[in-house]
């Protein structure tokens, strides 16, 4: 089973299940209620994390090899997301959370047998296993515990969770390693079904159970790459990979010590907080941390090879530069933040003649016959399609049929999970089974997925409603698009892969806008959704 699949069945199961768990929040206690620490002020599920962990792990079990190690992760997922839940609904003694953490990064170090034995610094030292996999589980356990106190602001730890998979996916693909690329896009493709749930203001939160089960995914991922797949790689890499949550909980920690405060009850003197309070809105502060996060990790990838010291000192001054600005604000009580109109010139100028009604339906009209279009000629003008393809097609095909003939209509989210893989299944298989693809074939191709995204661009402009607002999530589709386009000049290899995400990308985005229009214009999405996947479902099981 190819890596592309295991992101898409991720984001489809991760969707679905999170309005399945939404349901039962209530009746488990997992709902976040407001209090003076907390940026929300209405009741939230905290499930999200339910959809984060089940989406990534079932296309695991079903596509990697399970050996011990992979045993491991799955074992150690499941135990520190039910602890996670436990927490969630109860709010548990920091003490069981401890346990709950050791005993789930234990199966990881002594039954899949996973630890540290290179540290930076100590060239040519190799640590013992006595010596080795304490200090591993300790390390672990503090990655766990990051990212729990990075979740803070809608999108915060799972944007940054992404943001550090994206390059851990493009460091296992360098290395040709099956397992890091595998568990990365899967996690990927989870978070990208939770974030659909958790722009700001969030709907859902990931709670513990997605907090914990992604800082031990990191964790699990970060000693595989330093110490088995790419072994030769700067041993401290996890510092530019993992640099804002870690250096989060490492100056909250010292500001607690220092402060005389409980270690372990939540404060709010994390660095959103600290921007918060500057002015900055959610979205700026969201933004601003993503940005230096994606800093560090580029500079990850480009400084892989380089020697512990510079890579340390690279983190420590980005670090220091963060903490220091954010001091001297605070202590000149500058307030910060956007202003200015809300308009560009583009927007004044259409307001000035007045065309938005005729450009919203002019670029609705476009979208809807480009998406269909595209979806179901990339069905009918590939070579094969591959069974495991098929499989997905006619259930999500039954799915939509059962649905309109119970319900009488298309339910958004069946909807939006079926579109979302019709038009993930038919990038990936346009790019990758052609029917004797010529130049002009691929540019014909690209040409009109520009349009779209045009097309799109100038809709989402033009439109007023909330729903169309960008968010940070939008952020990391732009970063990932910008870090595979780079990958793409520099190895000539990997045009496929960016072209195959432009196109996912643009297609997703389109499916969205068509989701939320009114139910009969939604029929259009429906039948054309449904008609791929027929097709799809007949050419891989016919």
């Amino acid at each position: 089973m190819n890596p592309f699949f295991l992101l898409t069945v991720a984001v489809a199961i991760s969707m679905l299940v999170i309005p399945l768990a939404w349901r039962l929040a209530p009746r488990l206690g997992l709902v976040d209620m407001p209090d003076p620490r907390k940026v929300h002020s209405l009741p939230v599920p905290r499930v999200g994390g339910w959809g984060i962990t089940i989406g990534s792990l079932v296309p695991l079990a079903l596509a990697l090899t399970l050996d011990p190690l992979m045993q491991s992760f799955i074992i150690a997922t499941v135990t520190l997301f039910l602890f996670g839940i436990w927490d969630d609904a109860r709010q548990i003694n920091h003490w069981f959370k401890f346990a709950g953490q050791f005993i789930a990064v234990g199966v990881i170090v002594y039954y899949g047998d996973l630890y540290v034995a290179r540290l930076p610094f100590f060239e040519g030292e190799v640590l013992s296993a006595a010596v080795g996999k304490p200090f591993t589980m300790v390390a672990m356990v503090g990655m766990i515990n990051a990212m729990n106190h990075s979740d803070g602001l809608d999108g915060l730890a799972g944007g940054e969770t992404m943001l550090s998979l994206i390059a851990i996916a493009i460091l296992g693909y360098s290395v040709s390693d099956t397992l890091l690329v595998g568990v990365a896009l899967a996690t990927i493709g989870g978070i990208l079904g939770f974030l659909r749930f958790n722009s700001h203001p969030a709907r859902v939160f990931m709670g513990d159970g997605g907090s914990q089960v992604l800082g031990l995914t990191l964790g699990f991922l970060a000693v595989y790459l330093t110490q088995r797949a790419g072994s030769a790689m700067s041993a401290a890499l996890p510092l530019l990979l993992f640099g804002v949550p870690v250096a989060d909980i490492l100056a909250v920690l010292y500001q607690r010590v220092t402060g005389g405060m409980n270690w372990f009850r939540a404060t709010r003197n994390h660095a959103h907080h600290r921007l918060l309070d500057l002015g900055f809105s959610h979205y700026e502060t969201v933004v601003i941390i993503y940005s230096l996060h994606a800093a560090l990790v580029v500079t990850a990838l480009l400084l892989r090879y380089a020697l512990d010291s510079i890579v340390a000192g690279v983190f420590a001054m980005a670090i220091a530069a963060l903490y220091a600005a954010l001091f001297v604000a605070e202590r000149r009580h500058w307030q910060l933040g956007a202003r200015g109109g809300r308009f560009s010139r583009l927007g004044a100028f259409i307001a000035r003649l007045n065309l938005e009604r005729t450009l919203r339906a002019a670029t609705l009209l476009l979208i809807a016959v480009l998406i269909p279009a595209f979806t179901l000629l990339a069905a009918l003008r590939v070579a094969r399609v591959p069974p495991d393809f098929g499989l997905v097609a006619a259930a999500l095909g039954a799915g939509l049929l059962i649905e309109m003939v119970l319900r009488r209509a298309a339910g958004p989210a069946l909807l939006r999970a079926a579109s979302y893989v019709t038009a993930l299944f038919s990038a990936y298989l346009l790019i990758h089974f052609p029917v004797a693809q010529t130049t002009a074939d691929r540019q014909l191709a690209m040409g009109a997925i520009i349009v779209l995204a045009a097309a799109i661009g100038l809709h989402i402009r033009v439109t007023t409603e909330d729903r169309f607002r960008t968010t940070p999530t939008d952020f990391l589709i732009v970063f990932g698009l910008l870090t595979l386009m780079v990958l793409g000049l520099i190895n000539v290899g990997s045009r496929d892969t960016v072209d195959l995400v432009i196109y996912a990308t643009v297609l997703l985005y389109g499916s969205e806008v068509l989701i939320g229009q009114a139910s009969r214009r939604r029929m259009v999405l429906w039948a054309s959704t449904l008609v791929t996947l027929l097709v799809l479902a007949l050419r891989a099981l016919g």
